[in-house]
């Protein structure tokens, strides 16, 4: 249960416009918004962030940034993030078929090897302590520019904050990302944690 209850999405009509955003990525208001919009600046703040490092306009695929941080929420225990990134994947265009072989990537022909380096590189880099070496990024420079690297990381740390905000607030997990998390991930141990009622 959420150590803090979400307030209704009306609440703070300064905040259509940016809650209308987030509408488009997930399909819904995520709990997570709607409890901090008891600080409208921080819910515009990070509205704003997410619409840079999430631009459809980057280098990077928009649903793939979605599976990296996907790989940074399971680094960091967040199971909440860990089934609304997954959404958000098959939301901007990821086949379910590659979304329900995320754990099979190192071994899944669904997967490029640009792919399976830069999901290697969310896992370390959202471990604690982080463990992106010198070997790690040079595998990551033979197939990504630096812009492209720059991106990727900037995906995984967004969702660096989300993960500390929704496994302290203990964000009560919505219907749909909660069905494809025990759909998907429920074979892996996912059981939504503290973020299912």
């Amino acid at each position: 249960m959420a150590h803090m209850k979400p307030l209704p999405r009306d609440h703070s009509p300064e905040l259509a416009e940016d809650f209308a955003v987030f509408e488009q990525i997930l399909g819904f208001v995520p709990n997570s918004l709607l409890t901090m919009q008891r600080r409208p600046k921080i819910v515009q703040g990070f509205g704003a962030l997410t619409q840079a490092v999430m631009d459809p306009e980057g280098s990077v695929d928009a649903g793939f940034k979605r599976l990296l941080a996907h790989m940074a929420s399971h680094a960091a225990g967040c199971q909440y993030c860990e089934a609304h990134s997954l959404i958000a994947a098959e939301i901007k265009g990821i086949d379910h078929e590659k979304v329900a072989a995320i754990w099979e990537y190192r071994d899944s022909p669904l997967y490029t090897e640009a792919e399976k380096v830069a999901l290697d590189f969310a896992l370390a880099a959202a471990s604690v302590p982080n463990d992106v070496d010198a070997a790690l990024f040079e595998r990551m420079r033979e197939h990504w520019s630096e812009e492209e690297i720059v991106e990727i990381l900037a995906a995984i740390c967004l969702y660096g904050f989300l993960n500390r905000w929704n496994d302290s607030m203990a964000t009560d997990l919505e219907e749909s990302p909660r069905q494809l998390g025990e759909n998907v991930l429920g074979t892996r141990g996912w059981t939504g944690g503290k973020h299912v009622k």
